[in-house]
């Protein structure tokens, strides 16, 4: 069995867990999340710990035990504290604002790129060449994180562009004559 299967997931108090047909809801103080379940893997919910199980003895049953356990964690996690990414933009005139649920970019092209935020995330920018990104689903905002990044992805040579915080860009050396 995969070993983080294994692992049960321990659901603090405040958060509300139920399983109904093929479906599991998480709530808790940072939203309702909600995940479809996969028929090779049982879900058990013993006293604030749950528990997953293979349902056959199969090899994408053992897997899929792993991967559904992490996805739960991940929504446990996100509704108690929630996830961030944070990017950083470098290159002269670059700069972000966040204005409600929109992000305005101003990264080098003859117009400003406006970008909508969807329900349950939120962005802020606590200075013009930081963008930070917060919400419940690690999925989404890994997601919007990249939409953004690939607005102006870094380049090879001086290193502009918008880039993760803990990003480290190798940089190309330039042609000799």
């Amino acid at each position: 069995m995969s070993r983080v299967g294994k692992l049960p997931v321990n659901v603090p108090a405040g958060v509300d867990v139920s399983i109904k047909d093929s479906n599991i809801s998480v709530k808790g103080t940072g939203g309702t999340l909600q995940l479809t379940l996969n028929s090779l893997v049982k879900v058990v919910n013993d006293a604030g710990k749950l528990s997953f199980q293979p349902a056959n003895d199969s090899r994408e049953a053992d897997a899929m035990s792993g991967t559904m356990r992490q996805l739960v964690n991940n929504m446990v996690v996100g509704v108690t504290q929630g996830f961030e990414k944070k990017l950083s933009l470098i290159g002269v005139g670059y700069k972000a604002q966040a204005a409600g649920a929109k992000l305005n970019l101003a990264v080098g092209y003859s117009h400003p790129v406006n970008i909508d935020m969807p329900a349950g995330i939120s962005v802020a920018t606590p200075t013009p060449t930081e963008i930070l990104i917060k919400g419940a689903d690690r999925q989404r905002v890994g997601q919007i994180a990249a939409e953004i990044r690939a607005v102006r992805p870094p380049e090879p040579y001086k290193g502009k562009g918008i880039r993760y915080a803990d990003e480290k860009i190798t940089i190309k050396e330039t042609k000799k004559k």
